[in-house]
């Protein structure tokens, strides 16, 4: 079974590397296949950016996302920008924070969307202490909510990307993820 990912927020919030520990989970340490691609404006850091992850249980002979059936946003900016094309009744994951939700709710109603929270970014700071891993936050409430990785797989893949010596503060912040996402509809 084919399934596509799109993360969105702005740079400088880990959106790409993200993607890349949900492609290696999957790939590495869940047996699947999958295909990691990335997209960020010139502004790089600031801008809007996004990375696409296609998970299959067979080889993958398209990488692109075209109709994604789970969308990650981390900003509201990249959520406007990358929505158009989110299938019908996909899950749509938002920092309610950094995301309006109620400036969607059309596309909510229309697309039939299952919604859920995950304050990533006020647990990075707040509980964590350390904005910067709001996207391992993310990815703890995306792993709970999807079930597209194993949790095993994705504690693997969190452990071999981030940098030496912080690998304790990230598995706080993806289990603070896992406990924090909630569905809303």
């Amino acid at each position: 079974m084919r399934t596509e990912i799109r993360i969105a927020g702005f740079g400088g919030q880990g959106v790409l590397m993200c993607g890349i520990v949900i492609a290696k989970a999957a790939s590495l340490f869940d047996n699947k296949y999958a295909v990691q691609t990335q997209s960020y404006g010139p502004e790089a850091r600031g801008g809007a950016s996004r990375t696409e992850v296609v998970v299959s249980d067979e080889q993958i002979d398209y990488p692109k996302v075209e109709n994604p059936q789970i969308f990650v946003a981390m900003s509201h900016e990249a959520l406007i920008k990358y929505i158009d094309d989110i299938q019908e009744e996909a899950i749509l994951l938002i920092d309610p924070d950094l995301v309006y939700q109620e400036q969607i709710q059309d596309i909510i109603t229309q697309k039939k969307l299952q919604v859920y929270h995950s304050r990533a970014t006020q647990t990075a700071e707040e509980t964590i202490g350390k904005k910067i891993v709001a996207n391992i936050v993310m990815l703890g409430s995306f792993v709970e909510s999807t079930g597209i990785i194993s949790v095993e797989a994705a504690k693997e893949s969190v452990l071999d990307s981030v940098p030496k010596g912080t690998e304790e503060l990230n598995m706080k912040a993806f289990e603070e993820g896992r406990k924090i996402v909630e569905k809303i509809n």
